[in-house]
């Protein structure tokens, strides 16, 4: 899919054709836009229609191959996706700044994610500006004209002084004529002076100021913030960060042109709340901040943060579309001289996400605890990036039984971490952390390897069955992933299952159909784990054949003291009957459970009471064992 949105108007046709050409000396310059993305169809696509638009377009199809290209050549702008393999956007715009200033070469960050984090770390980092995927051309352009604009009148404020430096030297060097043109030499200078300011001054205000909203950015916020914070006669202060609930959606849903008409009214309605002295500024994104200095307390930053969060959720009409966002708000109070800008914007940041995991809509004060839940978040993920470089991660294996047979059908991989200094570590507390930072992607890939190289040992008839995580159908290269790992350790695809939760289903399931599909023609089987959880989860059994559902723990714990999990549990198993499926029972802890489950016509069974999960040097031995106690149920 392109990163491009290409339902745009074309009323930017001819309106950049003053931006595109620019005058310096008296030859006309082409814009050099450097495009770097690892998918050519996005830079075809960027480089046919910015070149449409007057601008001399190169393709870097890495960040290695970008930073080679700044090295040899020179560029007017750099257009960087931030997801890319290898060296990724973030780290090559670290790279580039260590080369050229944010003057010397501008950055635009495209990035496929809206959240607040990525959009800060980028602009921290010495971006320009972002584009969120996909890209409106439209917005792109005007983004690109921008910084481009502002490095021609930064050109141009050089070459006016060169300029006045040659003309300094030249009326030294004519004295004899000095008297008759020191006149018109005079006004020359004047008109020159003139115009170097005029430049410097829009320069100055570009760099201080959101070109969306007119409000000041974050560089002018933190200016305004740590004097304040410096002045000894200064009382109290409070900093609100305000970030919006549900932006994303109508940058969805009306596009990007809808989402910037709706930051526009809300700036301008957030600044009408506030009384002259105290300040406002557009971080990012849908991110604002504010500096309250006229008669701060906690009530009145309160009364400020709910009357914000009042103003953000009235609806609006933006160009026939019906908005309506909402806005959490975090405060943090500070007097002069307890810590620095950056600090307070952190404290205000840390107190804003607590009201987002509030349930948005909401505020919070800061209070030092969240520092300390943000400090070991971060530490954890760290930990986690470096166990996985350093092989810490293990999989633990738990048989599925067959209740006819009583023989092992598979067994089910399960990632355990064992941490040098916290020793083990629940899945519970690092997969949801994995999920949320993007890891997942990698350690999913690193356990289906490691999952299929252990089971190639086992006898022939046993399968393993591996998790997967929604990001990897998102994010990774899941069918070459699977075929990869079956390739490299010999394991018959039959013998692979895939175990999936409902939410693949819930996002681009078209897509993510397609991709199932393609896993079962290599001979691989599909299963849905936690069935009958999700709302939607029969439905799902019409548009993709699986070769097994498994019956969620929450109804076999209950199913001998709760006639509704009984009655769900019937009704699964009458379904995989129906459907020709395998119905698994996951969470078995007694043999009054395993009678009952076998009596309503589950064919599998999985749980603490056959065997914890174990390293996968006991799995032979746990073999043998549930062999011989298969046997003897066998014979009784």
């Amino acid at each position: 899919m392109s990163i491009l949105n290409t339902n745009v108007t074309r009323t930017d046709d001819f309106a950049s054709a003053e931006s595109a050409s620019v005058i310096a000396g008296n030859a006309q310059v082409r814009p050099r836009l450097l495009i770097v993305d690892d998918i050519s169809d996005n830079r075809a696509l960027l480089t046919r229609r910015f070149e449409r638009r007057g601008f001399d377009v190169t393709e870097a199809e890495s960040g290695l191959a970008a930073l080679e290209l700044i090295e040899k050549e020179t560029f007017d702008l750099v257009l960087l996706d931030v997801m890319m393999p290898g060296i990724d956007g973030m780290e090559t715009l670290k790279r580039i700044r260590g080369r050229k200033s944010a003057l010397a070469l501008p950055v635009i960050m495209v990035t496929a994610k809206s959240e607040s984090t990525n959009i800060v770390d980028a602009l921290e980092c010495g971006a320009n500006d972002y584009v969120t995927k996909p890209v409106d051309f439209a917005v792109a352009l005007a983004r690109v004209n921008t910084q481009i604009s502002r490095r021609r009148a930064e050109q141009q404020v050089e070459f006016a002084n060169e300029q006045l430096r040659r003309t300094n030297e030249e009326l030294e060097s004519r004295v004899d004529e000095r008297t008759r043109r020191l006149a018109d030499a005079n006004q020359r200078l004047q008109e020159e002076i003139a115009d170097r300011e005029e430049l410097q001054a829009r320069s100055q205000y570009l760099a201080y100021h959101d070109s969306l909203t007119g409000l000041g950015n974050r560089l002018l916020f933190k200016e305004e913030l740590e004097q304040a914070l410096t002045e000894e006669s200064a009382k109290t202060l409070a900093v609100l960060f305000v970030d919006l609930d549900g932006f994303k959606a109508v940058n969805d849903t009306g596009g990007h042109s809808v989402g910037d008409l709706l930051l526009k009214s809300l700036a301008a309605k957030l600044r009408d709340l506030l009384p002259p002295r105290d300040r406002i500024a557009r971080l990012g994104g849908d991110e604002f901040a504010i500096l309250q200095i006229s008669g701060v307390q906690p009530s009145s930053s309160i009364a400020l943060a709910e009357r914000i969060i009042e103003v953000a959720a009235h609806p609006q009409n933006i160009e026939g579309h019906d908005v309506t966002v909402g806005a959490s708000v975090g405060i943090a109070i500070v007097r002069p001289g307890e810590m620095n800008a950056e600090t307070v914007l952190k404290c205000a940041d840390l107190a804003m996400y607590s009201a987002k995991s509030g349930g948005r809509g909401t505020f919070r004060m800061f209070d030092p605890q969240m520092d300390a839940i943000a400090q070991t978040r971060r530490s954890l993920e760290r930990d986690m990036r470096t166990a996985l470089v350093q092989g810490d991660f293990s999989l633990f294996y738990q048989p599925l039984v067959n209740l006819q047979t009583r023989k092992v059908t598979a067994f089910e991989a399960l990632m355990r971490w064992h941490h040098a200094e916290r020793g083990s570590v629940a899945p519970s507390e690092f997969i949801p952390v994995a999920e949320e930072m993007g890891l997942i992607v990698q350690l999913g890939e690193w356990a289906l390897r490691q999952a299929c190289m252990e089971a190639v040992d086992w006898p022939d008839g046993i399968h393993v069955s591996v998790n997967l995580s929604p990001l990897q159908f998102a994010k990774g290269n899941l069918v070459s992933t699977v075929m990869s790992a079956l390739a490299s350790s010999g394991l018959p695809a039959s013998r692979l299952e895939l175990e999936i939760t409902e939410s693949v289903l819930l996002e681009k399931s078209d897509r993510n159909i397609r991709i199932l599909n393609h896993l079962r023609a290599l001979g691989v089987r599909i299963s849905m784990d936690d069935f009958g959880t999700g709302y939607s989860s029969i439905g799902y059994l019409r548009s993709f054949p699986f070769d097994k559902i498994k019956i969620d723990q929450s109804f076999v714990r209950d199913v001998l003291v709760d006639a509704g999990s009984l009655a769900i549990v019937r009704a699964i198993a009458g379904l995989g009957v129906s459907f020709g499926m395998t119905t698994t029972a996951e969470g078995v802890e007694t043999e009054e459970q395993m009678r009952c489950l076998n009596r309503e016509g589950c064919i599998e069974v999985q749980g603490y009471l056959l065997s914890k999960p174990v390293p996968p040097a006991e799995v032979p031995g746990l073999l043998e064992q549930l062999k011989a106690g298969g046997a003897r149920a066998s014979d009784s």
